[in-house]
């Protein structure tokens, strides 16, 4: 860690890019302490100096996700939970029955409490990027048997080459249906959820009103931007005829993919990429609740709403416009984290951060409860990784927060799952996972308990990478039990904000979490005067 800056300027694995002299770097600029005339430019810099926008964006492309990697003054790791050896909430007090396998995890929320997950948390927006279609499979399936929900991000209908557009409209799909269906099809005993979001192109092509009517999807998403970056969503392209197809469809394509010169210039190999990215939204409440309106006659269920780190005032618009026209969630993703193709810089400098923001928000509902105004479920997103994180989340938002978003995880947690399929069936596991085995049924830890459930025919089906989520999640939920058993919390609703101290004075201030040394002051004068 920089012990004078918190962001790491012009060089990052990110954009593939190193500084020459790596243990003396300028902490203002980033640059080498002596930058000599006859470097090749591998800092930022200058690669910059040949290859321009292109880094701009993290790489390579298609394969990645991408979170940035400046240090916040106070973060997550700045609170420590606590436990107790006293009582239980949620079950009674009993050695015999207070035990963590009996901690409950279901979250129930909707505006008719008909929404439940077997685990609180949900992927709050995997949308046209390779990296989400090329593991959609494991994504789908994944959380379809685990019980939680999955949100298919912005842009999946527009980018489809195969969608059918009539008079600007979509009437038909292939990879939006295909995506919706995965987790349609696997979906167990009504836990769970699949949600469609939409942002400016997808609101023009009707995309929600599609799903809704000929996919038979319940809850619909709309989306003021996220906590990567405050532009509209981008991907690369890097066939000419779809750049020139998704510029007919009104994306913003760069450069021009039907100016001759840029065609030209394409097909000699001058560039290799093309870049759609979509408009930002222009939020103003009476077209908000016009567009909830339009989506509940659509046949709409559900309607959930998610943001990102924008300025406090945007915060609280969000908050007051899903209490007004009374949504069913509300997703607030802090500064930092993304699953696409963020600009880099924007990604690391722009936002609030997540504790910041998450303490907001807080703020902000326990103004609206205190007026007796209605609420939906929130749910916090940005770097969230493990049970401890997401323990933590819960209770800095408790008793508002009843759900924690993850992105980049879970989409790991498949790819490993894929690939250790790929070594399986290529009968080269690596020698590090040969310990455990060559097979399916010895790698992953929860086969047995899947092949049970689901049979041999329907285990067989699976792809290792839906296998790998819901181990992923299998561990998280155990870890969580743990947890809250330690706090001595049986269920969600009674995780509280004093399950939680801060560690430094100004995560306190930040928080309004208690200093470590002022927790429980009052009880341990009454216990010690007693």
């Amino acid at each position: 860690m920089q012990s004078k800056t918190f962001s790491r300027t012009n060089s990052s694995a990110a954009t593939l890019t190193k500084n020459r002299t790596e243990e003396s770097i300028t902490p203002s600029s980033g640059m080498c302490v002596t930058c000599v005339d006859g470097c090749i430019g591998m800092c930022e810099i200058g690669k910059s100096a040949y290859r321009g926008h292109e880094v701009i964006y993290p790489q390579p492309f298609g394969v990645i996700t991408t979170a940035a990697e400046k240090f916040y003054p106070v973060d997550y790791s700045h609170f420590n939970i606590m436990g107790t050896a006293v009582g239980a909430h949620g079950i009674e007090a009993d050695s015999d029955k207070a035990i963590f396998p009996n901690v409950s995890l279901e979250a129930v929320f909707g505006h008719d409490r008909g929404i439940k997950f077997r685990y609180p948390w949900i992927i709050p927006g995997i949308g046209s990027t390779d990296v989400a279609k090329n593991n959609w499979d494991g994504l789908a399936i994944g959380s379809a048997i685990a019980g939680t929900g999955l949100t298919i991000g912005e842009n999946v209908a527009g980018m489809d080459p195969e969608s059918v557009i009539k008079k600007g409209r979509v009437v038909d799909t292939v990879d939006l249906k295909r995506r919706v269906r995965l987790y349609q099809d696997h979906q167990r005993d009504g836990y769970g959820a699949i949600i469609v979001q939409a942002n400016v192109e997808d609101t023009r092509l009707g995309a929600q009103e599609y799903a809704i009517q000929e996919l038979g999807v319940q809850i619909v998403e709309l989306k003021w931007g996220q906590g990567a970056k405050n532009i509209g969503g981008e991907v690369k392209v890097r066939n000419l005829k779809k750049a020139q197809m998704l510029h007919e469809r009104g994306y913003v394509v760069l450069p021009n993919p039907m100016d001759p010169l840029v065609i030209k210039a394409f097909e000699r190999g001058a560039f290799k990429e093309f870049e759609r990215h979509s408009r930002v939204g222009m939020v103003e409440e009476g077209s908000f609740g016009k567009r909830v309106e339009e989506l509940r006659k659509a046949g709409a269920k559900y309607v959930f709403l998610k943001t990102g780190a924008y300025r406090p005032a945007d915060l609280a618009r969000a908050i007051k416009f899903a209490s007004k026209f009374k949504l069913d969630l509300l997703t607030v993703d802090g500064a930092g984290g993304g699953t696409g193709m963020s600009p880099w810089r924007m990604m690391n400098e722009w936002g609030i951060p997540p504790v910041e923001l998450h303490s907001l928000l807080y703020q902000y509902a326990s103004m609206l409860a205190a007026k007796k105004e209605h609420l939906p479920a929130l749910a916090v997103a940005s770097g969230f990784t493990f049970e401890d994180a997401i323990f933590k989340g819960l209770a800095l938002g408790a008793p508002f927060v009843k759900l924690v978003g993850m992105a980049r995880s879970p989409i790991a947690a498949v790819m490993v799952g894929k690939t250790l399929g790929r070594t399986i069936e290529e009968n080269q596991v690596p020698v590090y996972v040969e310990r455990f085995g060559n097979t399916k049924d010895e790698i992953f830890v929860t086969a047995a308990e899947l092949r049970r459930e689901l049979g041999d025919d329907e285990f067989e089906k699976l792809p290792t990478g839906a296998i790998g989520l819901y181990t992923y999640y299998e561990r998280l939920a155990q870890g969580l039990r743990q947890i809250m058993c330690g706090a001595r919390k049986f269920s969600l609703e009674h995780i509280s904000r004093d399950d939680l101290v801060a560690l430094t004075p100004e995560a306190a201030r930040v928080s309004g979490i208690e200093y470590v040394m002022d927790a429980d002051r009052e009880e341990v004068e009454k216990i010690l005067k007693s």
